[in-house]
This record gives structure tokens, sequence and C-alpha cells, in this order.
């Protein structure tokens, strides 16, 4: 069966969300305008997170599950979806649903024209602190790498899969996407969709690693873009 569209599914101890994510994301497989695949990313699970993704990919063959031997974080998770995927189209939501798979569509509409859609959550239903921290944050890496995004931690993005596997991965990229596409020459796009309160599971991160994170990882980000190899073949004999 040849899928169009990986729909990437990185978690750390989400089980109470595992069932939820799985009745979600089936049915929107069912409706989907390409033929959609999702590949849950286990980081490392102490809870019962791996039996059920075990279970949930014996019973449905549209999903798939990798597993690390331990926890290494949420841009390993996503590097190694990118790794894994084999469609020509990668998406990414987390585990606790605070979006909305059908947002999918929203993005998909723009794909063809862009290299990279993401998601920019309106009417955010998290706490003051979190919706500071994260204003503050996304200002801050806005600053440095210029990428005009919004809200790079909206956890809904769709991205060509040979732009998503030239991306040189490290803690902390996965705030910035964007800017890594920009990097390669490509387009990036971003669009409004819908946002929910976490009902299930505990948020991963707190105001520290919200604030202190993304400015450390944004000197990184400088420092490659300085070294960054980028080319572009104009012939070859095969």
């Amino acid at each position: 069966m040849k899928y169009e569209f990986t729909i990437l599914v990185p978690l750390y101890n989400e089980e109470p969300n595992l069932l939820r994510v799985e009745q979600e994301l089936d049915l929107y497989i069912k409706k989907a305008p390409v033929k959609t695949c999702v590949l849950f990313i286990n980081d490392g699970s102490t809870d019962n997170s791996l039996q059920l993704v075990q279970e949930i990919s014996r019973r449905n063959e549209a999903f798939k599950f990798i597993s690390f031997d331990r926890n290494y974080g949420l841009s390993s998770a996503i590097k190694a979806g990118f790794d894994h995927a084999d469609t020509p189209l990668i998406g990414y939501i987390d585990s606790d649903l605070q979006t909305d798979p059908e947002d999918f569509n929203l993005l998909l509409q723009h794909i063809g024209e862009y290299d990279l859609v993401t998601g920019m959550r309106t009417n955010r239903k998290d706490s003051v602190k979190k919706n500071l921290s994260s204003l503050i944050a996304n200002g801050i890496r806005r600053s440095f790498t210029q990428d005009g995004m919004d809200d790079t931690g909206c956890p809904l993005k769709v991205i060509k899969a040979d732009y998503a596997k030239r991306i040189p991965m490290f803690k902390g990229l996965h705030r910035f996407l964007p800017a890594m596409v920009l990097l390669q020459n490509g387009r990036v796009k971003q669009v409004p969709v819908r946002h929910y309160a976490r009902i299930a599971g505990k948020a991963k991160f707190h105001l520290l690693n919200r604030l202190a994170g993304p400015l450390v990882d944004c000197f990184a980000f400088l420092w490659m873009k300085r070294s960054y190899i980028n080319y572009k073949v104009a012939e070859k004999n095969e």
C-alpha cells in the first residue's frame, strides 16, 4: 500500500492520551485528501506507552512505531521520524491532541506551493504563564532567525520530505524548522489552526526550558547559519 503522507507522533509518557490519538487519527485517515499513515516515535517512555503503540500498530496497518532505548528528547524523536518516513510529505502532531488532525487539511492546501506549512495556534487554551513564555520565546527566536513565523512551537506542521531529510538536527532544532527550510532556499507559510486545552497527561515543558532553552538554541542556530552548506546541481552525467 503506497502512502503519500506520514504523520509523526512523538511521545513520552502519554499513556492516557494514546487511545484517543488512535481514534482521532484513524478518523482523519479515512477522509484525508491523500493516502496517510501514522508513525509513533516512543521517546523512551517509562509508563505503558510502548505497549499501547504496539497494540495499536498490530490492529491497524496504517499505524507504525519506532521506540528509543531511552529518552532523548523531542528534537531527536522528530529527527528519527524524518529519517524513517518514506513518503513525499511528512506531518507532525503532538500526542496531547491540543491541535486537531483535521487541520492538516488546511496545511495540505498550501504544500504544493510551499516546502513547509506550519500551524499558528489561535485562541490558545493554555495558562497565562505558558502563553506569555511562548510569546517571549517566539519573539527571541524570530529576532535571531528573521523567519517571519509567529508560532514555531505549534505542534502541527507539514513539510516536504526532501527538505526534512536535509535538516541537520540538534537538540532544540524542532523550534527552528521554518528557519532551516529557509536556509535551503525553501518557501514557508503559516496558517491559523485551532487549539484545545490538554485533557490528559502532563506537559513536558516548563518556564525555564521555554525561555532559557530557545535563547541558547538561537546562538547555536546562528553558528549553523554561518557554516551551513547549500548547493544546487546545475548538470550531471548519469
